[in-house]
């Protein structure tokens, strides 16, 4: 051969797909094949393989291995001469590393791929329990075993049998296998076999009828007692075989294992015993199992031993399988536990899981099952174990759209195909897409996918996992709006009363009514009903993650017949993923925010992603108080008169009030891009935050509006605004009053008499443009804590309010003192009335300790005299022990002993104040955890029962939905209200020992 040039063999099996051509040139000179070498056959057969290097290599093996030279003469010839031989052959050598070394060392065992009768094509468990047959301890079995699954793997990769076929091969293989395991386990122990009957039930895949090359083999294991036999001994007996027949299938020998037989789907898991009767089982199914042991039994199929006792246990646990959908939380249950499967998926995998990840196998499954379970009730035709059948069954009862099943259909083969051919190489248990480029492209050229592997295998998993991830979901909910739109000809629609079964089981409690808002929705051929036809089948699941699904859905139809119109609206839905989900979280989540949004739908343009080109405003974040104030003041300007000043103002306020609501309940529920916020704290502190210097600018607004009208430009007196209590803090919620003192003081020139009107004449007003019967809601001023209280006047100058402090002041004035803050108004002169009052509420040297029992008195009066008749004092987030005011309390008697020399406790807020007495020594770590942990579940717990209620309260609500609901908003799923309120008084219980040790003790 000329130096440089490339030998014409070497050209050729580049062509035919061999990747290391110079390995294969020396294979094909070696002495076993030197006589078929240039053969065109044996290349073109080569070449056709999902690894051409992997097969011939295989080849040399097999054919090194061969007894005897005749031997070796026999598979050459038939090799070459058959072409049904050749393609099984080499197809298997070339897709499997691990089934070549079983070749390689069972070397005669390739003979069970030359026949090719019909009744070889699609073996039963007939024809496997046969091939099996001779098999007389483990070892043996393992060996038989692989070579039963050889013909499987020949038949597959040749495309003889389709990847349902070979699933159901693959079972029918495992079923011979666990009846000769038993068989063995049985034959060891003849006394144990005579003492019981036995029943061995295939769970998962295997009883689904669709097993992986490599996969766990679920059981279940039932017996009762033969006749006459003791039933504690013949359970021991029946446990030994049980345990033995595992063993068998389970451990290594020197051929390797079968496959690992887990009994831990049982009633109790692994904790449980491994072997119960059937009334044990049932008594367990009736009284404990959760949803997902029904969800599993939806596969149970008895496959090995007593076969009257296996018909037994399904015939017993199919009612209650079928019953499983009536259960509290059935569908959120389900979802719950497929988002939990997602979350334990290791990140660094998540990307490459093919059977859990999302889009993956097991959406397509749990899909399906959960179909079944609501609508087999019902359609007895739907109870197959196998999902692409059930998949088949549920399209051709309409509870699935026909095309929506097809691509299903398409998608999960495809991706059992990826899954089997993965799992064939080395056959290993693994699900994960390789990421080595010759592995990729052994991977594709198996598919069929010949013309650049790599790149096409990783597009067609990407566009099936797309496939199933749009599709997984809607399934459910897409058949619904089939139910009351026009079909095309041919198409199965969704029974009136399946679809009433399937809203019952998304919990909707007027199933009715909610098809009828889907019929005005969705009915229609106008582009509005085709954008809603598209995005109702993802809200009605959003809504079903709610407490309330069906207030949801009518708040929808609402604000759709609002906006529906408006060409912004359903774009802006349709076209920006978060803006659909944020508004059914919104919608579903109480009265509150809805409310908000009914009263100025377009306010919806807030849950978009983008900077809100409609009405300018877009996003969920808080805005700042300068900002706030700077749009408010802009507004009042405008307006003709105080009047509209201030309707422009309450605006502002309604919207904003709005954009907190909702970033407050998309930050608990979470969303499917955005888990839910962990830091509860940080939760409460940016709606106090917001909702303060929203107050703060609309009584700014109100100020400039009153002022204007009245006086001009410049009021006869200068006048500000101090917050106190939660308004001082920055703790408002959203049905907190806003607590102030007014305070003046005359201009030079103007009498006092003069002054002192106007003031008064401002705050009124003010007062009552606030609270005028409007769309907006109302913003409530309490001056409750001035002077003298409801006796003294409302406004004051800041010489009476001096003049009162030096003479008149009580304790309990300089701890409500330890919250004011200058909110609205001349700033000088909130200033001053900031350093005049900053003796009382920091005294120097600290409290005496009469004014610390004063304290005591107080608080303890305030518990037993104002708590609301009838309530449940471990409950009330406000007076109740551990609640609110314990925290507060405790607070700022170590602000009023130790503010004086102690900067950081001169804050006006709870936390702020609570973190700096543990930086200066005062509270311990411990203690301070516990304070600020009740303190930001109480005030949660307050801004949830504003946000479903519509309206205030201190105390959880007693409806079951409205409980719900808060315990949905607090983190909690559907079904654990109870967990709930046992956390709020463990959390409080806890945070009151700490009270009653810092607030009552010296």
């Amino acid at each position: 051969m000329t130096p440089g040039r490339r030998s014409s063999t070497f050209t050729r099996l580049l062509r035919h797909g061999f990747t290391d051509p110079s390995a294969a040139e020396r294979l094909l000179d070696s002495p076993e094949l030197s006589a078929v070498r240039d053969d065109p056959v044996l290349l073109e057969a080569l070449g056709a393989t999902a690894d051409p290097d992997l097969a011939l290599h295989g080849l040399v093996r097999l054919l090194e291995a061969q007894p005897a030279p005749t031997a070796h003469r026999e598979l050459l010839d038939t090799l070459i001469a058959a072409k049904p031989l050749r393609d099984r052959l080499l197809g298997v050598l070339g897709a499997s590393s691990a089934l070549a070394d079983h070749l390689a060392r069972h070397p005669s065992d390739w003979q069970v791929l030359v026949t090719y009768e019909p009744r070889d094509l699609h073996p039963g468990v007939e024809e496997f329990e046969r091939g099996l047959a001779e098999a007389a301890d483990p070892v043996a079995l393992r060996v038989a075993y692989r070579r039963c699954l050889l013909s499987i793997a020949a038949r597959d990769v040749c495309g003889t049998t389709d990847v349902a076929q070979t699933a159901a091969e693959l079972a029918d293989l495992a079923t011979a296998t666990l009846r000769a395991a038993l068989a063995l386990a049985s034959a060891a122990a003849p006394e144990d076999a005579a003492a019981c009957r036995l029943a061995v039930i295939a769970m998962g895949k295997c009883g689904g009828h669709e097993l992986n090359y490599v996969s766990d083999v679920d059981v279940i294991f039932v017996a009762e007692a033969a006749d006459g036999a003791d039933e504690g001994k013949a359970l021991g007996s029946a446990t030994k075989l049980a345990s033995h027949m595992m063993r068998i299938c389970s451990e290594t020998t020197v051929e390797g294992s079968i496959w690992p037989v887990d009994a831990n789907l049982r009633p109790e898991g692994r904790n449980g015993p491994l072997v119960r009767t059937l009334s044990s089982h049932l008594a367990y199914y009736q009284r404990w199992a959760k949803t997902w042991e029904f969800q599993a039994l939806l596969k149970a199929r008895p496959v090995a031993g007593d076969a009257d006792l296996g018909k037994d246990y399904t015939d017993a646990v199919g009612p209650l399988v079928w019953m499983a959908a009536e259960r509290d939380n059935f569908v959120t249950d389900v979802q719950k536990m497929r988002r939990r499967v997602v979350e334990n998926i290791p990140v660094s995998e998540i990307d490459r899981e093919l059977k859990l990840g999302p889009g993956g196998l097991r959406d397509v499954e749990f899909a399906v099952q959960l179909l079944q379970l609501v609508h087999g009730r019902t359609d007895p035709s739907l109870r197959s174990g196998t999902t692409l059948d059930a998949l088949q069954a549920l399209a051709a009862g309409g509870y699935v759209g026909r095309e929506d099943s097809a691509r299903l259909d398409e998608a999960y083969r495809f991706l059992r195909s990826m899954e089997h051919r993965i799992q064939l190489y080395r056959l290993r248990r693994t699900h994960l897409v390789p990421v080595d480029e010759a592995d990729q492209r052994r991977l594709g050229r198996s598919l069929g996918l010949r013309t650049d592997p790599v790149g096409e295998v990783n597009r067609e998993w990407r566009r099936h996992t797309g496939v199933v991830r749009r599709l997984h979901e809607k399934l459910f909910y897409r058949p619904l709006l089939d139910a009351v739109a026009q079909l095309a000809p041919g198409e199965a629609r969704l029974r009136p009363e399946a679809a009433r079964e399937r809203l019952v089981a998304l919990g909707y409690a007027d199933p009715a009514a909610a098809l009828r808002h889907i019929e005005a929705l969705a009915s229609g051929v106008t582009r509005k009903a085709a954008i809603q036809r598209t995005l109702l089948p993802v809200l009605l699941g959003w809504f079903a993650d709610s407490a309330d699904p069906d207030a949801g859905l009518l708040n929808f139809r609402k604000v759709s017949d609002a906006l529906g119109k408006t060409p912004w609206y359903l774009r802006l839905l349709r076209d920006e993923g978060a803006a659909a989900e944020n508004l059914a979280r919104v919608l579903s989540a109480g009265r509150l925010a809805p409310d908000l949004l009914m009263r100025a739908p377009e306010a919806v343009a807030l849950l978009g992603e983008g900077d809100g080109t409609i009405g300018r405003i877009g996003g969920l974040e808080p805005r700042g108080r300068a900002q706030l104030e700077q749009e408010i003041l802009a507004a009042v300007g405008r307006a003709e008169n105080a009047a509209q000043g201030v309707t422009a103002a309450r605006g502002v306020r309604r919207r904003e009030l709005f954009r907190t609501a909702a970033a407050d309940i998309i930050g608990s529920y979470g969303t499917e891009t955005n888990p839910a916020e962990a830091d509860q704290g940080a939760l409460i502190d940016r709606v106090g935050a917001a909702v303060s210097d929203l107050t703060a600018a609309t009584l700014a607004g109100t100020l400039r509006a009153v002022v204007r009208e009245g006086w001009g430009d410049t009021l006869p007196t200068r006048f500000t605004i101090i917050g106190m209590g939660r308004f001082g803090g920055h703790e408002l919620g959203y049905g907190s009053d806003a607590d102030v003192l007014f305070v003046h003081e005359p201009r030079d020139g103007v009498d006092d008499q003069e002054a002192g009107a106007a003031a008064n004449k401002v705050v009124a007003e003010m007062r009552r443009l606030l609270q005028l019967p409007s769309a907006d809601p109302p913003l409530l001023i309490d001056a409750d804590l001035r002077p003298e209280g409801k006796s003294g006047p409302l406004v004051r100058t800041l010489k009476s309010y001096e003049a009162y402090y030096r003479r008149w002041s009580l304790v309990w004035e300089s701890q409500a003192l330890l919250r004011a803050e200058t909110v609205a108004g001349d700033q000088d002169l909130g200033r001053r009335f900031i350093e005049l009052i900053d003796p009382l509420r920091y005294p120097r040297r600290g409290l005496g300790d009469e004014a610390v029992r004063e304290i005591r008195r107080l608080k303890a009066r305030m518990e037993s005299e104002r708590l609301p008749r009838g309530a449940d004092p471990k409950l009330h987030t406000k007076l109740g022990p551990g609640g609110l005011s314990d925290v507060e309390w405790t607070v700022q008697l170590i602000q009023l002993r130790h503010g004086w020399q102690e900067p950081g406790l001169r804050t006006t807020r709870t936390r702020d104040a609570l973190a700096a007495a543990c930086a200066a020594g005062l509270l311990s770590a411990e203690d301070t955890a516990v304070l600020d942990e009740a303190w930001v579940l109480a005030g949660r717990v307050r801004n949830a029962v504003m946000l479903v209620r519509g309206r205030a309260g201190d105390t959880f609500p007693t409806e079951p939905r409205e409980l719900a609901a808060v315990g949905r908003y607090l983190g909690y799923g559907a079904g654990h209200a109870g967990d709930m309120l046992d956390a709020y008084r463990r959390t409080t219980r806890r945070a009151r020992t700490v009270v009653d040790e810092l607030f009552y003790q010296d």
